[in-house]
């Protein structure tokens, strides 16, 4: 196997995770502080001003597993859990569908894109790869066949 890829794709990727860091390394951090800026939300959001340090613990701590690369799977996979549990208070509040809803969404297609960018592995496990007119021929005399 290949493990090389090129530069445009090993960039893109830098850049979709970088976003995805960038975003979730302030989010978090806020957090911490608890300006208000980020206490009024979450009281509307529901929760209590106690939960505003656990979710900043949890979104952070996903976010570093996210950036070191051995990790980055596993990063991905808890920051997915994160992004449906922000998924599921905003449809119980009936939130605007592409602009809060969906935004989880939006960062979880990044944070996974990036990591298909850079890793064999997870290719070979999602490939998204284009029908040729020849595959989807073959395809349908194997149906005929069977």
């Amino acid at each position: 196997m290949n493990n090389t890829i090129s530069k445009s794709r090993l960039w893109t990727a830098r850049i979709m995770s970088g976003v995805v860091i960038l975003f979730m390394l302030f989010d978090s951090i806020s957090k911490f502080f608890k300006p208000a800026s980020v206490v009024e939300p979450t009281l509307v959001l529901g929760f209590s001003e106690r939960h505003i340090i656990v979710l900043g613990i949890l979104g952070f701590l996903s976010v570093i597993l996210y950036t070191i690369p051995s990790f980055s799977v596993l990063g991905a996979v808890l920051l997915t859990g994160y992004f449906g549990g922000a998924i599921a208070t905003h449809v119980r509040l009936d939130s605007p569908l592409f602009s809060h809803t969906l935004f989880p969404v939006y960062i979880a297609v990044l944070a996974w894109g990036g990591i298909w960018l850079r890793d064999e592995n997870l290719r070979n496990l999602f490939p998204f790869k284009k029908r040729t007119q020849t595959n989807e021929k073959n395809n349908f005399d194997q149906a005929n066949i069977t």
